[in-house]
């Protein structure tokens, strides 16, 4: 059983927590938050009376195995570091650090003491997401993908009130790419590997990061074009087409419907019943992970890959974060 931390009281954080402990695997036994009278209300609804409004007084309590944090982007580096240096297992909101160098220090750090490190993508770990890799040879030689996560983000109204809310400010490592683009991002990563090369293009706000873009990744004989957007609502599924095939994605970040079409052939629906809580599957491999002390694992190269992706995108973009110059 995992004596699990948690960093953040939002509404993602309470996701996590219902999806560990109805996985078995989890006990949730410490709360952390800046605010000690927030940690005690969110702990409350769990039963957990081990609060914390200092980091390091939790890493060294002796009360937990591993932390989730679904802290601010730009917070995540430096937190992770204080869990790993205390030998405690760390799974890391998306995006798990600001930018590569970010990503590749923790993965050192975390391999030199022993412990698991692990991006919260839940979309890699989903039943859909299988079915979909094991689909993609039935569509022949690849020739065009187009992924598509766009969302009107609830806070945008505040931003253009004048308010400067996390989601919109540089100071936190946000913006459309690193909070929803990243989702079509990981997944072709996971799908394609790493791609030959890349160009992006982003429409930026006064803030400094920006409101939506297009990444194009360019392999050897095919194209994946990556819309998102946290200024605009999208609603077409994603497409992975081939010379003989097309697989239909709906709701790319939580594969919620595959269809494929095959030339010649009745659509077929691919679809396989997932979990309402989406995060079920991650807090599952995270849980395997930690009970096989697999330190070395798939998901840090998908990590890597997605993460030096995002910096030079954004580095194309003129998005900068002042965590880039730390």
């Amino acid at each position: 059983m995992i004596r699990l931390g948690i960093i953040g009281t939002n509404w993602i954080t309470d996701q996590f927590i219902r999806a560990a402990l109805s996985t078995g695997q989890y006990t949730l036994n410490a709360v952390y938050s800046r605010s000690l009278e927030t940690a005690t209300q969110f702990a409350e609804k769990y039963q957990v009376s081990n609060c914390f409004d200092k980091l390091d007084e939790m890493a060294t309590s002796g009360l937990i195995d591993a932390v989730y944090i679904a802290s601010p982007n730009s917070l995540h580096a430096e937190q992770a570091r204080v869990f790993i240096q205390q030998g405690i297992h760390v799974i890391g909101e998306k995006p798990l650090a600001s930018h590569i160098q970010e990503v590749q220090d923790l993965i050192a750090l975390a391999q030199s003491h022993g412990v698991v490190l692990f991006e919260a993508m839940k979309t890699a770990y989903m039943p859909n997401f299988a079915v979909i890799q094991n689909a993609l040879p039935k569509l022949g030689r690849l020739r065009k993908v187009y992924l598509s996560y766009c969302q009107y983000s609830s806070r945008y109204p505040k931003y253009l009130q004048g308010e400067n809310p996390n989601t919109f400010n540089p100071a936190f490592s946000n913006g459309s790419l690193m909070d929803i683009g990243i989702y079509p991002l990981s997944a072709a990563i996971g799908l394609f590997g790493e791609p030959n090369s890349l160009t992006a293009q982003g429409v930026l706000l006064d803030s400094g990061v920006d409101a939506h873009g297009t990444l194009v990744l360019h392999y050897k004989d095919f194209d994946v074009t990556l819309c998102h957007s946290k200024v605009s609502d999208g609603y077409i599924p994603s497409e992975i087409q081939g010379e003989q095939g097309t697989l239909l994605v709906d709701f790319i970040s939580e594969c919620h419907g595959v269809h494929l079409h095959r030339k010649g052939e009745p659509v077929v629906d691919l679809t396989v019943e997932q979990d309402d809580n989406a995060m079920v599957y991650e807090a599952t491999e995270f849980a395997r992970l930690v009970a096989e002390r697999q330190i070395n694992h798939d998901g840090l190269l998908r990590t890597q890959i997605v993460s030096a992706i995002t910096t030079q995108a954004r580095a194309i973009m003129g998005v900068r974060y002042p965590a880039d110059d730390i």
